[in-house]
């Protein structure tokens, strides 16, 4: 299969490309290498570790650029697959910086999906949405069917008018597109500034911990090889316009979690806690019934399990 990728020196992007370059699929990387979260070097790492798992061309493009992502989709397609990924993420930060984040994720996307369109992606586009469309629900587990029209932080509202943009493509034009609701991804590769590897980071250095609110509020924490698998099922069964969710399908509470990390990297814990956030929820839970009925995903890592993988790789970092 021949698949665009935006987005792919980032976390979840570098994992998904390994796994397609492991089966054989010819990939087409854009990543626009942007900083605002993490240094550079971070995704530059990211990069030469799926080197060695095959070759791709890699092109420095803000998927807002609509004339660089159209000359390359014309010079390098048509694709088989577009899958998009790129976004600029964070549900604090984006408090801050809404019209940044609507910019690249939502104008982004609909460049993307115009991609899609002019070459050849239309019948298998995979989007990259968020369990923050969700907002403060309360019922639980979370289930496509849900409400979403109350996001509460500008993120959450990014995504969901990325769903919104990609239906709309859909009724209009017709075609094939899954909009993939993540639910906080961790694992080897993870952002350093995102919870668990920020808490091995400072616990293994005897600092202490932030903590916001008083530890209940809960996570469906999902490990990346799972997302991984959904992500490539997604593409593989393409079955006109899809909303899924991919989670671990367990809840940990963030001061179990906490412990969990403490026990991992074998060193006491100082916690300082903090207010909840803006934009905050307390909980997340995934309803997985569809994507297992229709992708066949089943969530197999354990957050026990995950953490040990995790802590493995951050001490190989270190040394």
């Amino acid at each position: 299969m021949r698949i665009l990728l935006t987005g792919g020196a980032g976390f979840i992007g570098s994992a998904c490309l390994r796994h397609f370059l492991d089966r054989g699929d010819e990939v087409v990387v854009v990543d626009a290498f942007e900083e605002t979260l993490y240094p550079r070097a971070v995704k530059d790492a990211a990069v030469a570790e799926s080197r060695q798992r095959g070759e791709f061309s890699l092109h420095e493009i803000d998927v807002r650029d609509r004339a660089g992502l159209m000359a390359l989709a014309a010079e390098h397609g048509p694709f088989d697959a577009l899958v998009h990924l790129a976004a600029v993420a964070g549900v604090r930060p984006s408090v801050e910086k809404a019209s940044y984040y609507y910019d690249i994720n939502v104008t982004g996307t609909q460049t993307v999906i115009d991609v899609a369109r002019a070459h050849g992606a239309a019948d298998r586009l995979i989007l990259a949405s968020s369990s923050s469309v969700y907002g403060g629900n309360t019922k639980t587990p979370f289930a496509e069917t849900d409400d979403v029209s109350r996001p509460v932080s500008p993120y959450a509202a990014s995504k969901l008018s990325l769903e919104h943009l990609a239906r709309a493509d859909h009724h209009l034009h017709g075609g094939n597109v899954s909009c993939l609701r993540f639910f906080t991804v961790y694992g080897p590769g993870q952002r350093p500034e995102m919870a668990i590897h920020k808490f091995m980071r400072l616990i293994d250095q005897g600092e202490s911990i932030p903590m916001f609110g008083d530890g209940s509020s809960g996570r469906d924490y999902t490990y990346i090889d799972d997302i991984v698998a959904g992500v490539v099922a997604a593409t593989d069964r393409p079955e006109g316009f899809k909303v899924y969710n991919l989670g671990g399908d367990r809840v940990v509470r963030l001061l179990d979690l906490i412990e969990a990390i403490g026990a991992t990297v074998g060193k006491p814990v100082a916690i300082e806690q903090l207010p909840m956030q803006p934009g905050d929820v307390t909980l997340t839970m995934a309803d997985v019934t569809r994507a297992r009925a229709e992708l066949g995903y089943q969530p197999k890592t354990s957050i026990e399990e995950g953490l040990s993988k995790m802590w493995a790789w951050f001490q190989g970092r270190k040394s």
